[in-house]
């Protein structure tokens, strides 16, 4: 049986923590969600760990399967509920309504959105799929103040995890990229993101 056609396409949209993807996201004004909002809580089982805490930067960190299906949910109905994830805490507090009626595209963003891709890809719904890159310090930079304003972790665990995932960036961004993501900085994105939504 033929699959239903999609109502809109997703936009995948990754970068470091900290590259400017949510702020992007706002600024363009498209209908949005927040791939984050898709985090384990933090007594999940069998969570992997480093830098002295849970590593929230791997993938097994994070529930694919959920975030997978709310876009499947987005793209056919326009309509999915979306876990609120509360990361000082690492836990969901709650749940949101996510509304796409309409629009013929939306952009889901986070760390992990690039492992979407292929499965999007093969459903039909991706329209396109980046990666924000930008200066290493920089993004140290705002990430850390990011953090910092919203005690997102105690200050010295921000900058051990900060100073590594710098470290690691390049690889990083490689795997993003070698899983299907054209790489850009914020300009390009905002340019190729309005182009789909016309």
């Amino acid at each position: 049986m033929d699959s239903p056609k999609p109502a809109a396409r997703v936009i995948l949209l990754t970068g470091p923590s900290g590259s400017g993807k949510s702020r992007l996201s706002r600024i363009l004004g498209l209908p949005s969600v927040n791939l984050d909002d898709f985090y384990f809580d933090f007594d999940h089982p069998d969570l992997p760990h480093r830098f002295g805490i849970v590593d929230w930067d791997s993938p097994l960190s994070w529930d694919s399967a959920s975030a997978y299906e709310a876009l499947t949910a987005l793209v056919t109905t326009g309509k999915s509920d979306i876990p609120i994830y509360d990361i000082s805490t690492s836990t969901r507090t709650g749940m949101s309504h996510a509304d796409v009626s309409g629009a013929p595209v939306f952009i889901a963003e986070g760390i992990f959105a690039a492992e979407l891709i292929e499965r999007c890809a093969q459903a039909g719904f991706l329209a396109d799929a980046l990666c924000i890159t930008r200066p290493r310090v920089q993004t140290f930079w705002f990430r850390l103040m990011r953090d910092l304003s919203e005690s997102r972790k105690p200050p010295l665990t921000l900058v051990r995890r900060g100073w590594g995932l710098m470290r690691e960036e390049p690889q990083q961004v490689a795997h993003w990229v070698g899983l299907g993501c054209t790489p850009v900085n914020v300009q390009q994105a905002a340019a190729r993101i309005r182009a789909h939504s016309q």
